[in-house]
């Protein structure tokens, strides 16, 4: 049986505003269970970052589950163990069309080096 794991979403808000009047923003997270992680392909930085790496990720969260992810990070457990930034404003598929647990494919993104 296929089974996820339990992610934390981490999702921006407006904690208040700085001398200039600018917004100024903090994370809370909320944990969701039963997420599938796909890593995807990875590509090599710049040559002015020869260490660089880039890495994209396919979350699927499980059917249910409706927090917007739009600007939000995921922070995904061991082996993984990063912090990935959700691209764009992810939605899910037609109920009809997926029959297993998960309909939201999340795209996601993270750099080292």
């Amino acid at each position: 049986m296929i089974s996820g794991v339990d992610v934390t979403v981490m999702r921006p808000y407006e904690s208040g505003t700085d001398r200039f009047n600018n917004a100024v923003y903090g994370m809370t997270g909320e944990s969701v269970g039963n997420v599938l992680v796909a890593p995807g392909g990875t590509q090599d930085l710049e040559a002015s970052r020869p260490e660089g790496v880039h890495v994209d990720y396919t979350l699927h969260f499980p059917r249910g589950y409706a927090g917007a992810l739009e600007g939000c990070d995921v922070v995904l457990p061991a082996p993984w163990s990063c912090t990935c930034r959700v691209i764009g404003d992810p939605k899910p598929y037609i109920a009809a069309d997926t029959p297993t647990p998960w309909n939201l494919p999340v795209e996601c993104e993270v750099t080292h080096g």
